[in-house]
């Protein structure tokens, strides 16, 4: 029966903990799910390299990987190094064309590389810059989330998911998005599954539509 067992990696985002996913519930009589969390980069590794040395954390071949926002960006590098049964990313993007203009400024310009400074001592910047900016009010659901906050990581992190460099989209990637994200606005991304009122917290507060429809998702 083991052997039927689907194994399912989760990716978290940019400075969060796998808690993102704890309202995600897949049939255990069909999967087990695992968690990746983020390492802290060695100086000057290249994305390509830290998803090399993360992959060898997935002990399980052929299995899915799901990545939220950069973490969906990181599986994909992560894919390139290993083979997977389904590549999944949520609230991502899946090349430099889906990227915002704000952050395609922010490459030419290396603005991004004052931002690490004040987030590091700052979770509502930090949150801001990873959630978007309506969660004033729920600041402190979000410092439950956000666990990394090591300077050489935040610099990294940024770069990386600010300078990606990926023209050509991974065949048969499934990519899902909220039709009101605020960090990848949607009008900037191209054949994703839409979910209706779903913002770049999506995994969190809308995990009933993922509950419903990863299995299938994966399966299909």
């Amino acid at each position: 029966m083991n052997q039927d067992i689907i194994h399912v990696y989760f990716m978290p985002g940019m400075a969060a903990s796998p808690k993102i996913f704890e309202y995600i519930e897949l049939p255990k009589s069909q999967f087990e799910s695992h968690y990746l969390e983020w390492m802290i980069p060695i100086d000057s590794e290249s994305l390509s390299d830290y998803a090399l040395r993360l992959s060898k954390k997935i002990e399980h071949e052929n299995c899915v990987l799901i990545g939220v926002s950069f973490g969906g960006v990181l599986v994909q590098e992560i894919s390139k190094h290993i083979s997977v049964k389904k590549l999944i990313i949520v609230s991502s993007v899946k090349s430099i064309s889906e990227l915002p203009k704000k952050m395609l400024i922010a490459k030419k310009t290396k603005a991004y590389k004052l931002l690490p400074v004040k987030l590091v001592s700052n979770i509502d910047l930090l949150g801001k810059y990873v959630f978007g900016n309506n969660i004033s009010k729920r600041i402190e659901l979000y410092k439950k989330y956000l666990s990394v906050s090591d300077s050489r990581y935040l610099n990294w992190a940024i770069e990386n998911m600010i300078c990606w460099n990926q023209e050509e989209i991974i065949p048969n990637i499934i990519h899902i998005h909220g039709d009101k994200d605020p960090v990848f606005p949607i009008s900037s991304i191209k054949s994703c599954i839409t979910v209706t009122n779903g913002t770049h917290i999506m995994i969190l507060n809308k995990f009933k539509w993922f509950n419903e429809n990863l299995p299938k998702l994966i399966l299909g």
